[in-house]
């Protein structure tokens, strides 16, 4: 999807070297930290991509982590 933004000129410069280093196109490394500041806000995609990473390194998640988590998730500031 396109649209338009306005952002400081001064974070526009970092993200046009950021691009450059990467080797990454300009709506790449947008698209990625909308991505990530998304995920950051949302809790239960926090939690769901620890419990993934959990599970594929064979660790078995049960209700006491699960709640647990959430817990320390909520008291956290992102």
């Amino acid at each position: 999807m396109k649209t338009a933004i306005s952002i400081p000129d001064d974070v526009f410069d970092e993200a046009e070297a950021l691009a450059r280093r990467m080797k990454k196109s300009r709506s790449e490394i947008y698209g990625r930290a909308v991505r990530e500041y998304v995920a950051r806000h949302s809790a239960g995609k926090v939690t769901e991509a620890l419990d993934d990473l959990l599970c594929a390194e064979g660790v078995a998640v049960d209700d006491f982590a699960e709640a647990a988590a959430r817990h320390t998730l909520r008291r956290s500031e992102w």
